[in-house]
């Protein structure tokens, strides 16, 4: 390809950082374009079927190509790009990997709420669901640094940006949702120092999340549970 790919992002959303570090990974050379979500350009809503990022716009002898959705996008870049595999190549152990990123979209949905409502009850609600499904994902983990081991998967890229999160959450208070889970613990580490997953997103995320987290007045900025 002669012109670059280009990734449409919001600066922070965790499914266009999964792209954004699959692209890093795989060494593939890429632009992004930043839209508010909250207004959205015309010329994003003509190409977007669910009006979403992330897209990846990828260049054609005549116009250009579209996908949406993360996963998809994910999938197109293993496939036709050099570079890094990010899938296992046994059959059976990408599809568990295929799973096991599903399992991180769940994570996804309950840490939507977790960040928003309002409601001190359905903040401790989720917060044990999400202790939970880090329990399960716990239980799954090898020795690391990684999902699978040596090999950075695009397991990886998904359960990245979850962790980023915590990063500025735990500057509110201690959850303690990673309470005796040394595991996901290391791995949650070893993620973050990582320079795809440092490059995912711009420097003022943090400032960002926070504000966002304001917006919503988020029970979790009330949250002062100490630690377990």
């Amino acid at each position: 390809m002669t012109a670059p790919l280009t990734l449409i992002s919001h600066h922070l959303c965790p499914y266009v950082q999964r792209a954004a570090i699959a692209l890093t990974e795989k060494g593939v050379p890429f632009e992004r374009v930043y839209i508010d979500l909250a207004n959205k350009p015309d010329w994003f809503l003509k190409i977007s079927p669910l009006g979403k990022v992330p897209l990846l716009r990828i260049p054609q002898d005549e116009g250009e190509a579209i996908l949406f959705e993360s996963t998809v996008i994910c999938e197109y870049l293993e496939e036709t790009q050099p570079g890094a595999k990010l899938h296992p190549a046994d059959p059976l152990t990408r599809a568990r990997h295929r799973g096991w990123m599903e399992f991180g979209s769940a994570i996804l949905s309950d840490l939507w709420v977790y960040e928003t409502t309002q409601d001190a009850e359905v903040l401790e609600a989720k917060r044990g669901m999400l202790k939970t499904k880090f329990a399960t994902v716990e239980a799954e983990l090898g020795d690391g640094p990684h999902f699978a081991g040596a090999d950075f998967s695009l397991v990886d890229a998904v359960f990245a940006p979850i962790f980023r999160y915590f990063d500025v959450f735990d500057t509110i208070s201690d959850a303690g949702i990673f309470d005796n889970l040394p595991r996901v613990t290391a791995w949650r580490k070893a993620l973050a120092a990582r320079p795809s997953v440092k490059a995912a997103v711009t420097e003022d995320y943090p400032e960002r999340l926070m504000a966002f987290l304001r917006k919503h007045d988020a029970a979790l900025l009330r949250s002062r549970r100490a630690a377990a």
